[in-house]
């Protein structure tokens, strides 16, 4: 069965003096202000739509990598993943890099590296962000 998670956002303003909030509508889980200077310079305490697909991809990826390394027999015990999305004004999106750390009994570090490529390539988010570059750092704890 299909999921639908729904967002808003409400903002006031021109785009380098007003601001935003980010509501999440389906989890519930509250609201977060949003600016143009936590896009694009500090982030001050709120939140931008960089930091949201960071969010966004790294669980994914790291529900995918779990699966995959269930799947094949060596589910992990732990996975520490990070997402870093760099932003460049005027260009857009230029890059996301994820950096994964597994505890995973009984696989060796380039299976490892295998399976978290795999993830990379195949989690809906990596999906979604096709033609973006993302790079990988994987390694065993």
């Amino acid at each position: 069965m299909a999921t639908t998670r729904s967002a808003h956002t409400v903002w006031e303003g021109n785009l380098l003096e007003g601001s935003g909030v980010v509501a999440f509508n389906s989890s519930g889980i509250g609201e977060q202000p949003v600016s143009w200077p936590s896009r694009a310079e500090q982030a001050n305490g709120k939140t931008s739509p960089e930091e949201l697909i960071a969010a966004a991809h790294s669980s994914c990826f790291a529900m995918a990598l779990s699966h995959g390394l269930a799947g094949a027999g060596t589910p992990p015990t732990r996975l520490t993943t990070s997402a870093d999305v760099t932003f460049q004004p005027g260009e857009g999106i230029t890059g996301i890099h994820l950096t994964v750390e597994g505890t995973v009994p009984g696989l060796d570090d380039d299976g490892f590296r295998a399976a978290a490529n795999d993830a990379k390539q195949n989690c809906p988010v990596s999906q979604a962000l096709k033609g973006t570059t993302i790079t990988l750092d994987a390694k065993l704890a």
